[in-house]
């Protein structure tokens, strides 16, 4: 399955967007501070400090997002609580972010911001908690085990245990008469 080649991507995508804000913030905060002008009054060494401080936050965030990513890829399981949590709300900045770069600076910075969004989406659900051999029916396992827990189906002293023998049958459908 070609999950794992897109958590790798994603994890990549995600590392280079953390150097490119912190570059970018970075810059623009020695803009400002080589400007030596003020926005409203504020004083352009605050303006400086914050988009060069903001940058590096926003890049360790996006490092962090990437490291979850990482992880998913090369453990090629489902990410945990705290993975899922900083993927999905990388999923929502992406999303918001494509929003502002259409108008701001142009369709190919939404597109890629799109194409960051769907693989950070392929990857939470690609690695979904709910699909996998825990999903299998009991009974049709290997060991011989019926399910409910030895060999031969007795752990409740009766045959099968009571529940894990046999399958359930769908109800009857209704007639169209």
């Amino acid at each position: 399955m070609a999950r794992r080649p897109v958590a790798w991507v994603a994890a990549i995508v995600l590392f280079v967007e953390a150097i490119g804000i912190a570059l970018l913030n970075w810059f623009l905060g020695v803009v400002v501070d080589r400007q030596d002008m003020s926005l409203a009054g504020l004083d352009s060494n605050m303006m400086s400090v914050s988009s060069k401080v903001g940058g590096l936050v926003f890049g360790l965030y996006f490092a962090l997002c990437g490291v979850a990513a990482l992880l998913v890829a090369v453990r090629d399981r489902a990410p945990g609580l705290f993975g899922r949590i900083l993927l999905i709300s990388a999923a929502v900045v992406h999303g918001l972010l494509g929003a502002f770069t259409v108008g701001l600076v142009g369709w190919g910075a939404f597109v890629f911001m799109m194409v960051a969004l769907g693989l950070i989406v392929f990857t939470l659900l690609a690695f979904d908690r709910g699909a996998g051999p825990a999903d299998a029916a009991p009974g049709d396992g290997a060991g011989g085990k019926d399910g409910n827990g030895d060999a031969n189906g007795d752990t409740n002293g009766g045959t099968n245990g009571g529940t894990g023998g046999s399958p359930v049958t769908a109800p009857p459908t209704p007639s169209a008469s």
